[in-house]
């Protein structure tokens, strides 16, 4: 996968009340949302392969080396 300006990785820090759509210290796929960002939340990925607004506090980001 080739990561774009427009996505980031990220890894789910806390996953209380999302425990259906979020599972602690797994790897997701966050898209850039300069309106979710305003509000403190962050456009995830989930398990259902859809995305949706979840707490920023509840991730963390992910920088990888280049190859």
């Amino acid at each position: 996968m080739t990561e774009t300006p427009s996505e980031q990785l990220v890894v789910c820090l806390d996953n209380d009340g999302y425990d259906a759509s979020l599972e602690r210290r797994k790897i997701y796929i966050a898209l850039v949302d300069q309106d979710a960002d305003k509000h403190g939340m962050l456009r995830v990925i989930d398990e259902s392969g859809e995305d949706y607004l979840y707490p920023k506090a509840s991730f963390g980001p992910i920088t990888l080396p280049a190859a």
